[in-house]
């Protein structure tokens, strides 16, 4: 799997309506451990998409150093690590049906299709293969967005609040199924939420951000096993540790 290294020397926002740059990032450092399941918790309009935006390769007006490190005895295939992105919108292309969204990433062809529909049967979707997305709920296309993510077998699954918008039993199914699929295909996740509990229910580290430029104000391992994460007393006793009741990151 694959590490991240991120060294951002500065990120602006653009000027606008008469103000000035501002900036986002400045002298910001973060590696992230293969394997790990890194959240980022902060306020909304903090830049934690512009983070996974710059991640991604999608914004590259910035200065400073974005690397990819292999875990021991790893390598990158030549066009270097392969990056899923799951967007708080699930941006599916409503002229295709569910099985060419998912195919997408893998090109066309019949492995890619095959593959696809096994995707989508491990999301309990099979039988949707053949609708176009605007027949299913928003529950039905969040699923059909994390096997659109899944499919590339990805070495760094970048996810951006993927479970707004639904109401929490819906959220909660979606984060079991998550679970479930990096059981089955461990992956290194950058997960952004302004949700407390759900950063405490699904990562593994979690870093809390504030002020403009953003900073680092919590850095805290999440060593809750499985069973710890089903607890809400337990979830909620680390929640109020790591953000404290009342913090401007709390959605609740």
């Amino acid at each position: 799997m694959t590490g991240i290294v991120l060294d951002i020397v500065e990120k602006r926002f653009p000027a606008a309506a008469g103000a000035p740059a501002a900036p986002i990032y400045r002298d910001f450092r973060l590696d992230v451990a293969p394997f790990s399941f890194l959240v980022l918790l902060a306020p909304s309009g903090s830049g934690k998409t512009t983070l996974l935006n710059m991640i991604a390769g999608l914004d590259r007006d910035f200065a400073g150093r974005i690397g990819f490190e292999p875990a021991a005895g790893g390598a990158f295939g030549p066009e270097g690590p392969r990056i899923a992105y799951a967007f708080q919108n699930p941006r599916l292309l409503p002229w295709r049906r569910v099985l060419d969204n998912v195919a997408l990433p893998l090109g066309g062809g019949e492995a890619a299709r095959e593959a696809a529909l096994a995707m989508l049967r491990e999301v309990g979707l099979e039988e949707q293969a053949g609708a176009y997305p605007e027949r299913l709920s928003l529950g039905q296309q969040r699923r059909v967005a994390l096997a659109r993510a899944f499919v590339l077998d990805p070495d760094v699954l970048l996810m951006d609040e993927p479970f707004v918008s639904l109401d929490e039993a819906g959220a909660a199914r979606l984060r079991d199924l998550l679970r479930r699929l990096l059981a089955r295909r461990p992956t290194t996740v950058v997960f952004v939420t302004h949700d407390s509990r759900e950063a405490v229910e699904l990562g593994t580290r979690l870093v809390r951000l504030d002020g403009a430029p953003a900073r680092i104000v919590a850095d805290i391992p999440v060593t809750l096993s499985a069973e710890d994460r089903c607890s809400p007393a337990m979830v909620e006793a680390l929640r109020r540790q790591v953000v404290g009741h009342g913090s401007s990151a709390d959605r609740s």
